[in-house]
């Protein structure tokens, strides 16, 4: 009798078990799926280290990658095929006199002249002391040419007014590239850009480049990774070219851009301090394919 009690029970127990274990089953098989607390977001180097972000809507996305390149004597080189790829430096006072007879002659397309700034203390407007000399040399020299101003607009009319300086500063030299709004943040030196909100900035830069446009050149904007990222609203500027300060080998920022600053300390014959160097994207535009080709027939 007690045998059959015992066996009773342990078959009683066993059932429970298994319904148990089953229903764990079940629960487990059908829990609801965890919230990806990053669903929409993009993992990228902001500079600073590796960051997720919310992408901006409307702007489109860099298609390059490290595989687009090779690197060559130091020099990246680009190896895909869709986009034509030249080669530039940037300058300003700071390199100080140029051999531009020399500079002409080495790897190089084009050259990027700053011609103007704003100071970040007192906002006076400048112009480059070599402003004159370099555009002058690099047109000599054969290169193609931009300019850039280096602002430190604090409202959209002072940014008015840096494109109305640097246009003055224009008149009369051949310029082929389009022409940049520099703006920078002056880190530890008491500027009076120092608590510039976004919205402010993207407005300046906006104002900028519609002035530069109305004079008929092709405007830009030239920005590091934390700029591009944290600084402008980029959606607001997809109207204008893009140049991005990525030092590296493959220009790593989740956005396109049209330049890229690959190096700050590029050594080129004819300037006798490290400058930066740039390279120039401009798209292949992808071949029609003939009637015969698509099975149309040519009207």
């Amino acid at each position: 009798m007690k045998t059959a009690v015992k066996l009773k029970l342990s078959l009683l127990f066993g059932l429970i078990l298994g319904s148990v274990a089953i229903s764990l089953l079940l629960i487990w098989l059908f829990r609801p799926e965890a919230a990806d607390p990053h669903e929409g977001q993009v993992y990228i180097d902001d500079g600073f280290g590796m960051v997720w972000i919310t992408p901006l809507e409307g702007v489109p996305v860099n298609t390059l990658s490290m595989a687009d390149f090779r690197i060559t004597d130091g020099k990246p080189y680009y190896t895909g095929q869709d986009f034509q790829v030249r080669r530039g430096v940037d300058v300003s006072e700071h390199q100080e006199e140029i051999n531009w007879e020399l500079a002409g002659q080495a790897d190089l397309d084009y050259a990027y002249i700053r011609a103007g700034y704003r100071g970040y203390t007192e906002g006076g407007l400048f112009e480059d002391p070599y402003f004159k000399a370099n555009i002058k040399g690099a047109l000599d020299s054969g290169l193609d040419v931009g300019v850039y101003f280096f602002s430190q607009a604090i409202s959209a009319q002072e940014a008015v007014d840096e494109a109305d300086f640097l246009l003055e500063l224009l008149e009369g030299y051949r310029v082929t590239l389009p022409v940049i709004y520099d703006w920078e943040k002056i880190e530890g030196g008491g500027a009076r850009t120092d608590d510039l909100s976004s919205q402010t900035l993207t407005e300046c830069a906006l104002a900028f480049c519609q002035t530069v446009q109305n004079a008929g050149y092709e405007p830009g904007v030239y920005f590091n990774r934390y700029l591009g990222y944290y600084g402008y609203d980029l959606s607001q500027l997809t109207d204008y070219s893009f140049w991005v300060a990525v030092p590296g080998q493959y220009p790593d920022f989740y956005y396109a851009a049209d330049m890229w600053q690959y190096s700050f300390e590029a050594e080129v014959p004819g300037i006798e301090t490290p400058t930066d160097m740039n390279l120039l994207f401009i798209p292949l535009a992808a071949e029609t394919p003939a009637p015969s080709e698509t099975g149309e027939e040519a009207e």
